[in-house]
């Protein structure tokens, strides 16, 4: 069976990469487009995958400079400031997932999709690691009939290697969202300077200095398990495992509490960790929704507005995690965290 490519726009970087791995590892004979500004760049990826051709882009283009090349799916590894490249995708009639705009830029994604809501499904892909923490939490809320608190905890290393294009993301991400949004209370709030200062507990029970954060986690997991108390937390510092003389890793820690099936009081503590940081979970997650808009795993999503999470098989992202040498740790449950209320 011959398939349609699958384009990844900024392939050339360390997320591009990782991707780039994870799609070639399940499906060898499955043509990818490495696709980015710098010919130099793109030629060098490009050349260390099978089946894959390297392709230079002009954004300020109709076509991107790419032609009439087909693509199954397309995916934005870098912050597309013009929208070129998903309206190109929708054109194309392809899937596309882009991994940059913080919550408070939505705005030209969702407009995007609403001029055009039949052609192609679009992905908005900014949950922590691409669905690293919003598909184990969804997980985790089985045991509870009711979910009433979701707090979330990621711990980024300061050795992690981010690459240029992941730096400047989380940089504007922050500078775009000087207030950080949660739910609470069953209300949408918006916090800013001391009200988003809080602290988390890390793997090793080190307490870490943290601050409020949006990814799209907080929309989807409120939604998905009706809990009335979504936050997010980000830690920036040593992780558990450098803290232990060992190498630097990420961790997300996920704390929900409410009443189990019989209706008694319940709280679980787990923990999502990868040895070689935050890159490898979010290829990942890219490539297993590049799987899915393109067909290769299960029948194409219809056209419409999706969070990773609504697209990957829940149990398939756990065994893909641990095969990727992703852990999931159960922990000790702790009080209710203080400086949260």
């Amino acid at each position: 069976m011959t398939h349609k490519p699958i384009a990844l726009i900024g392939g050339a970087g360390i997320v591009g990469c990782w991707a780039a791995h994870f799609l070639r590892e399940s499906h060898p004979r499955v043509p990818l487009i490495v696709a980015g500004r710098n010919r130099e760049r793109t030629e060098q990826a490009a050349a260390g995958i099978d089946l894959a051709m390297p392709a230079v882009i002009d954004p300020t283009s109709a076509d991107l400079g790419l032609g009439d090349t087909p693509v199954a799916a397309v995916a934005t590894l870098f912050t597309d400031t013009s929208g070129a490249i998903l309206r190109w995708a929708q054109r194309r009639g392809a899937g596309h997932v882009s991994i940059s705009p913080a919550i408070a830029e939505l705005g030209p994604e969702v407009s995007s999709f609403m001029h055009a809501p039949a052609n192609a499904p679009v992905v908005l892909g900014t949950e922590w690691l691409v669905g690293a923490t919003s598909i184990p939490a969804q997980l985790f809320s089985r045991a509870f009939r009711r979910v009433r608190t979701m707090h979330i905890g990621a711990v980024l290393d300061e050795k992690d290697d981010f690459g240029p294009a992941a730096q400047d993301d989380l940089e504007r991400q922050i500078k775009a969202a000087p207030a950080a949004l949660v739910r609470r209370k069953g209300a949408w709030q918006w916090l800013a300077g001391d009200q988003a200062t809080t602290h988390i507990f890390a793997v090793d029970g080190a307490e870490m200095p943290a601050a409020a954060y949006t990814p799209n986690d907080v929309l989807s997991l409120a939604n998905a398990t009706g809990a009335s108390d979504v936050r997010f937390d980000l830690a920036l510092g040593a992780s558990s495992t450098r803290r232990a003389g060992g190498q630097m890793s990420t961790e997300i820690i996920i704390d929900l509490s409410g009443e189990d099936h019989a209706g008694r009081p319940l709280r679980t503590r787990h923990a999502i960790v990868h040895p070689e940081g935050q890159m490898p979970l979010t290829g990942l997650g890219v490539a297993l929704v590049l799987e899915r808009l393109a067909g290769l795993v299960g029948d194409p999503p219809q056209p419409g507005l999706y969070f990773p999470s609504q697209l990957i098989d829940h149990e398939t992202y756990v065994d893909r995690l641990r095969q990727a040498g992703g852990e999931i740790i159960d922990l000790e449950p702790r009080s209710a965290m203080r400086d949260r209320a």
